[in-house]
């Protein structure tokens, strides 16, 4: 920023804490502008790393998510920032304290400046520069409790001997049985591969196969596990966990899904920085409210005759819906119409 601290007066604000209807003074010498909306950008590893936000005339400014920015608050706003402009002596004023009207000033002092027309001369000129505090962090994950999760009952023998009942109901399967015969060998719960056929084997025995009893079983076998910052390996428990909670709403266990919902939200608590927790709210909570259901992908199979390429969209369509569903909705789509989506694309994948 160029703003000269001795003619200008102003707060700062980490820029992780703009918002639509904030007024910030871009680079340069110019008033300050209000802001329409901010837009979180991340980095090629999915973290936020860019804020672009847009100002009310149509410009923008990009914003390091660890920036400071100087603010106004709206008030007498506008070029009085030189001191040899027309409006030096308003400017010069508001920042010594009230005006003769009695409305106070609009920025604040800092501690143990005066605010009188008749005290020191210097902490007009000085800047007023505010830092506030660090942002809240947000609310706390709570997790599910001992008797909660003991309503994920333990397997029924190994890992393996699990695979091998829920692939034994369905001979013939030649998806489920090649998944379940590679798993059968020996499940790694550290291999990211072996987490991912897990998963798959869940989701063919529930939706292609129509058996969500031994896909829960399968799925279990999942969710217990804990996240590990891993977000390759997470993927593959968080649609498990995912899965599970559509399973069980569906079959009204309500309380049992209500676990799995809160294991989903599990990577909501690992970050300690307050500021860096609230950024990753903001960018969750974005893609909750615009999510990717493919109809972009979907549509263009639909155009070329791919039946089999429309199959299989809507299959990822169809993990979003429930990856939503899990919690609980959003912004944008609520539980109700996520319900009948879901059931929308069930009859579509298994048609």
């Amino acid at each position: 920023m160029t703003h000269s601290p001795a003619t200008q007066q102003y707060k700062e604000k980490q820029a992780g804490d703009l918002q639509p209807g904030d007024f910030i003074y871009p680079p340069g010498d110019g008033p300050a502008q209000e802001i329409s909306a901010v837009e979180v950008q991340n980095d090629d590893f999915g973290v936020a790393a860019l804020l672009l936000v847009t100002m009310v005339d149509g410009g923008t400014v990009r914003i390091a998510v660890g920036s400071s920015v100087p603010v106004g608050d709206g008030a007498g706003i506008g070029p009085a920032l030189d001191p040899d402009g027309p409006d030096s002596s308003t400017a010069s004023s508001n920042a010594a304290g009230p005006d003769v009207s009695g409305s106070s000033t609009a920025v604040p002092s800092t501690p143990g400046s005066s605010t009188s027309s008749e005290g020191d001369e210097d902490a007009q000129a000085g800047p007023a520069v505010v830092v506030p505090p660090r942002p809240e962090t947000p609310p706390a994950y709570t997790g599910p409790s001992a008797e909660e999760l003991a309503l994920i009952p333990e397997p029924d023998g190994t890992p393996e001997a699990v695979v091998r009942a829920a692939a034994a109901n369905h001979k013939g399967k030649n998806g489920v049985q090649v998944l379940a015969e590679r798993l059968a060998k020996g499940i790694n719960t550290k291999s990211g591969s072996c987490l991912r056929d897990l998963s798959n084997l869940a989701f063919d025995l529930c939706i292609v196969l129509r058996d969500p009893d031994h896909a829960l079983a399968v799925a279990d076998l999942l969710n217990v596990l804990p996240f590990d910052g891993n977000l390759d390996r997470w993927a593959s428990i968080e649609r498990a966990l995912a899965l599970s909670s559509f399973i069980c709403r569906e079959a009204g266990q309500t309380e049992r899904a209500a676990v799995y919902e809160k294991l989903l939200r599990a990577p909501e608590s690992q970050e300690e920085d307050p500021f860096k927790a609230r950024i990753n709210a903001r960018v969750r909570q974005r893609s909750l409210n615009e999510p990717n259901l493919y109809d972009k992908e979907i549509f263009r199979a639909i155009d070329n005759g791919n039946h089999e390429a429309e199959r299989e969209w809507r299959f990822l369509r169809l993990e979003a819906l429930m990856f939503l569903r899990a919690h609980g909705g959003s912004k944008t789509i609520g539980e109700d119409e996520l319900a009948r989506r879901i059931g929308n694309e069930l009859e579509s994948v298994r048609a």
